[in-house]
């Protein structure tokens, strides 16, 4: 039908339902975000993912699972992997054991996940910590973006020394702004230069290596009237063109309310969507509308496949093929082989 699949959506339960089975046959739907409804112990994902796979084994399986409070499975074997802000007070008393316990705590994330059958972490933030962001806060590694891309480079070579890829967010920057952008439209006055100087440096800093990234629901007024996620100035214009980034861009969850207004008018999920791909996302994300019945994934799958049909948007072959990079390119170890890895252990001990 299409030669792309930019639709990440989310499932209901812990295990799949007819209706999950059925929109993720949808040539449209190119993964699955999991969360912490979507657990209850290690054999239970495992399953879950496995079942995922054989509906169609080229979906990206993906989950928030950054270390802190942003850690959708807890318990039953997985490690509490810190926050990433203890990386950053380890790296003012000895950077260099700083770096070394980033990569391990990459490395931990990424091959317990792994292990249960999830393809993708969406991290490392590269958030500056400017202290007045709440949902950021101590997800941020540090004030210094020379400090946070040290890290956050040490972070993302753990994740692919167990074979999974790394989605860097929230671009240009979230940590300026105190406004949640989960529940409100976050305003940064800064001018473009400001920015491109402070928050946006480690993603300029790394942008011919990184693999994915996740732009903010943030509006930089003197830069363009759209949140960054919708702003083809700052996808194509800066990201792509300026910084010269190759890798796929996620939109940030599309259910978010700085994702439901775009200029003043209140947009559908399909609007949001369209426009967030217009702008130069890769994939759009749809999270936690399943859990009463799906209606609106089933209305953003129809209303993106309309608009293919009559036009309105065109799937992109670049886009598929950022898609299927994201995928894992070589077989996980089994958790009960991971259990005795010396690399697995040494990385236990190395964890801040």
């Amino acid at each position: 039908m299409t030669s792309a699949a930019p639709i990440v959506l989310d499932v209901a339960g812990t295990t799949l339902s007819a209706a999950d089975r059925r929109r993720l046959k949808h040539p449209l739907v190119g993964g699955v975000i999991l969360f912490a409804r979507n657990w209850t112990d290690r054999a239970q994902l495992t399953a879950l993912t496995a079942s995922i796979k054989a509906v169609r084994s080229d979906l990206l399986i993906a989950v928030d699972h950054e270390g802190g409070r942003v850690m959708r499975f807890r318990g039953d074997g997985f490690t509490a992997v810190p926050a990433m802000r203890r990386l950053g007070e380890a790296w003012m008393k000895d950077p260099m054991a700083a770096l070394a316990s980033a990569v391990a705590c990459g490395y931990v994330l990424a091959s317990e996940l792994r292990a249960c059958g999830v393809d993708l972490s969406l991290a490392p933030v590269l958030d500056l910590d400017h202290g007045g962001s709440r949902v950021i806060g101590d997800r941020a590694f540090h004030r210094d973006p020379r400090v946070v891309t040290m890290l956050a480079q040490s972070v993302m070579h753990g994740l692919l020394r167990a074979g999974m890829a790394h989605c860097a967010k929230h671009f240009p920057g979230h940590g300026h702004v105190a406004a949640d952008s989960h529940v409100d439209i976050p305003i940064d006055r800064r001018s473009l230069k400001a920015v491109l100087q402070d928050d946006a440096q480690p993603f300029a800093w790394m942008a011919s290596h990184l693999q994915a990234v996740m732009p903010a629901h943030i509006i930089f007024p003197k830069v363009d009237a759209r949140p960054a996620g919708f702003s083809a100035r700052w996808l194509q214009e800066v990201l792509r063109q300026r910084l010269g980034f190759d890798g796929a861009i996620f939109s940030d969850d599309l259910s978010m309310a700085a994702a439901r207004v775009l200029e003043g008018r209140s947009l559908s999920f399909t609007e949001a969507a369209l426009a967030a791909l217009t702008a130069g996302c890769d994939l759009v994300l749809l999270c936690n509308q399943s859990v009463d019945g799906g209606e609106a994934v089933d209305a953003l799958i129809d209303g993106l496949a309309q608009a293919h049909a009559s036009g309105a948007w065109h799937p992109s072959a670049d886009s598929e093929r950022r898609r299927l990079r994201m995928l894992p390119q070589t077989a996980p170890l089994p958790w009960d082989e991971l259990m005795h890895e010396p690399a697995y252990q040494l990385a236990l001990e190395r964890l801040p």
